[in-house]
């Protein structure tokens, strides 16, 4: 019974020739993504997308670019992503889908564009300052 329990959790090889790759960042995530024409299977650091990300609120947000084009069952996608949180992670992961995407059919720039997709986010946390309890927090002001 176990055995079955760990070969679920095994990363799997998945043959991507003949893909197109791009390079997607947010916060301080990188993805790197791999895009060819398939049935539609998402895999992320070797797992599945469903057992890699667990809550649906990150699977949605993974799967928007190819919704977008109307071809959620028509490409299969493979991400090797590292550093940040999860919700970095998958934000980074939309943006190198959709510069694959971009790569493979330059008619999908328009929808994808104006969903605002292949822009990178340029938000980043702000750094903790020199006197303060946070970034931007300051101590209580006491008048008396």
């Amino acid at each position: 019974m176990e055995q079955t329990n760990i070969q679920s959790n095994k990363k799997l090889n998945i043959d991507f020739k003949d893909s197109k790759s791009a390079t997607g960042r947010r916060k301080r995530s990188i993805a790197r993504v791999w895009v060819k024409k398939g049935s539609g299977k998402i895999y992320i650091n070797g797992l599945e997308m469903i057992k890699y990300f667990k809550r649906p609120a990150h699977q949605l947000i993974v799967t928007r670019p190819l919704e977008e084009i109307n071809g959620a069952n028509d490409y299969d996608v493979k991400c090797m992503v590292r550093g940040g949180g999860l919700t970095g992670q998958a934000g980074a992961i939309i943006h190198g889908i959709s510069r694959a995407l971009v790569i493979i059919d330059s008619s999908f720039k328009k929808t994808l564009k104006k969903s605002k997709l292949t822009t990178r986010d340029p938000r980043k946390v702000e750094r903790k300052k020199y006197g303060r309890r946070k970034a931007r927090r300051s101590f209580q002001f006491s008048k008396r």
